[in-house]
């Protein structure tokens, strides 16, 4: 079974053809490059995805801080991800780099903040 993908992985954004053979193997053409082919075969058996957000701060000069994942995660866990990233708030100060949430949903990865917001002066 022959389906087409658009690769992600860089900005020539590759048209890859994958065939799934009988035996499970994929046979994929149109990569530009190795990391294409990879990507492919990852996203056939195990798909993974990385998250950017926010949570919201008590006490900052700014309501929320802007988060990401620490690397990805299999994609059946973003929306249980988001939900515990809902559910959470940070106190001020928060620095770049702060884990928010450490191993989310024990995924492997760190919720952690992307900016920093001061506390707010009283």
């Amino acid at each position: 079974m022959k389906k087409i993908y658009t690769c992600i992985i860089c900005p020539r954004s590759c048209e890859l053809e994958a065939d799934i053979l009988p035996d499970g193997q994929v046979s994929v053409s149109g990569n530009g490059c190795p990391r294409g082919a990879e990507w492919i075969r990852n996203e056939l058996s195990d798909p993974k995805r990385t998250i950017a957000s926010s949570v919201l701060v008590e006490g900052g000069e700014k309501e929320i801080v802007s988060v990401r994942l620490s690397s990805p995660v299999p994609l059946r866990m973003i929306f249980p991800i988001m939900d515990e990233i809902r559910r959470v708030s940070a106190k001020a100060p928060v620095s770049i780099g702060d884990i928010i949430i450490r191993d989310v949903l024990s995924s492997g990865a760190d919720v952690i903040a992307t900016s920093s917001v001061l506390a707010k002066k009283e």
